[in-house]
Formats: C-alpha cells, structure tokens, sequence
C-alpha cells in the first residue's frame, strides 16, 4: 500500500477542516522538532461534546492529512469519547501503515487534542471550585 493513499493527499491538499475558530473553546499548537510539522487545532466544546474544530498548520502530509481525519472522526462526539482516542485509533484512522520515524508526525493532531481536553477538563474543574466557593461565600453572608 502506498504513505501516500488517495484518502491522505486528499486531506492533505484540501481539508475541509483546515480553518481557524473565531471564538474555540480551546486553541493549542503543537510542533514536532524532528521534522519541522506544526498544527494549530481549534476546538469548540459545548455540553461534553466536541461541536466544531478546525485547524491550521505545516508540514508533511502525514501530520496535516491526520488531523484533518481525526477532526472529521471526532466531531459531534463526546469529550469522554475524544479522551479515549488512543496512537492505535490515529493510525488506523490514516489506514496506511506508519513507520517508527513518522509516527510523531501521525498522532501530532492527537498530542494537540490530548492538551486540548486536559487543559479544559482543568479550566471546567477550576470554575466549579470558584464557584462552589462563592455560594459558600454568599451562604455565610446571607446567614
């Protein structure tokens, strides 16, 4: 089977995810220094689900075909689901087999949407905390 199937340069050539996100809910760059590749993933999160993502970047057409596969998979779905996307699920997802050196450049969007989650999962838990500790605070005032 040949890297580069019709499914990759099709992607590569012209995603329909290549696009940034005026308001995202999360924005993340990633950069792989082996080989130069950056992606910029904008991620729009509204009630647990992934609603809309889009992103930019430069680089082989491993890294940027990827990415825009792994955003065509995961959009509608839930952000338990997205956390459970594993290397094996990316690589599958390309349905072309990846070398040891190209990997890197194969889970980039993924390195980029594991940040992505985690930082909005730590954001989502820092605002209920906040919360939480107003309405302590408003308890204690109004007692």
């Amino acid at each position: 089977m040949d890297l580069y199937s019709e499914q990759i340069l099709e992607h590569f050539r012209a995603s329909p995810h290549k696009r940034i996100l005026t308001t995202p809910s999360q924005r993340v760059v990633e950069f792989n220094p082996l080989c130069g590749d950056v992606v910029q993933l904008d991620i729009t999160f509204h009630n647990g689900r992934i609603i809309d993502a889009g992103f930019m970047g430069t680089g082989c057409a491993i890294s940027q075909a990827a990415t825009s596969l792994l955003i065509e998979d995961l959009k509608g779905k839930t952000v338990e689901h997205a956390k459970k996307f594993t290397h094996k699920n990316m690589i599958d997802l390309l349905g072309v087999p990846i070398s040891p050196a190209r990997e890197k450049c194969a889970i980039l969007g993924l390195t980029a949407l594991t940040k992505a989650v985690t930082i909005s999962n730590a954001q989502k838990h820092q605002n209920t905390k906040e919360n939480d500790k107003e309405k302590r605070k408003k308890t204690t005032k109004s007692s």
